[in-house]
């Protein structure tokens, strides 16, 4: 994937937007002509219009592109859709069914191999930037990625006769904020930012 056109192209969308807009859809409070936001335990400023990231302390460093792509698509958002509580799976989201595999190769499986021996420690990762445990599988843990997308991390434990097992779930209103694709790449970078933070 072009990921500089695409981020060029988010960019332009948010340019259109309004300052009043971004924080009314997105649920992040804005300072001046700044969005303030906490991705993943990392705190940053967007500067609008400029799409500038500064990060919040400067040693943070710089998030990947497709990371800002994500957080761009986010605080373009124009949904007032608010969380239905119920989860849903990747599959379920619109043309999720056709790349199910593709997203489980690039979320899941890392996710289970990772963490499918010691579950506790995704519990332990996640709960040290905000995640919530939850009660599905043997261990689960809600981290609210976004103020309007919660994603929700479940692990089974291997046994006698099936070998570990996990699954990566979302808000039935995922749809409405974001485009399929965007939770393929959101779930696999919550899984390495979990991973990093589990060592």
């Amino acid at each position: 994937m072009n990921y500089t056109a695409a981020f060029e192209k988010s960019v332009a969308h948010f340019q259109e937007m309004s300052l009043a807009e971004i924080e009314k859809f997105s649920g992040y409070p804005v300072q001046g002509n700044q969005i303030k936001l906490n991705f993943l335990g990392q705190h940053f400023r967007v500067e609008y219009p400029s799409a500038k990231f500064e990060p919040e302390p400067q040693a943070e460093g710089e998030l990947p592109i497709f990371a800002r792509i994500l957080i761009l698509h986010y605080l373009c958002n124009q949904t007032e859709e608010s969380l239905t509580g119920q989860y849903i799976s990747y599959k379920e989201l619109p043309g999720g069914g056709i790349y199910n595999q593709p997203f489980s190769n690039r979320a899941i499986r890392p996710m289970v191999e990772h963490f499918g021996g010691n579950p506790e420690k995704l519990l332990k990762a996640a709960q040290s930037i905000g995640g919530t445990p939850v009660k599905l599988g043997d261990v689960a843990v809600t981290l609210n990625v976004f103020p309007k997308i919660p994603v929700t991390l479940v692990l089974w434990q291997a046994d006698e006769e099936f070998p570990a097992s996990g699954n990566i779930l979302f808000d039935r209103s995922a749809s409405e904020l974001l485009p399929t694709e965007d939770y393929a790449v959101l779930a696999s970078f919550v899984v390495m930012a979990l991973k990093k933070y589990s060592e």
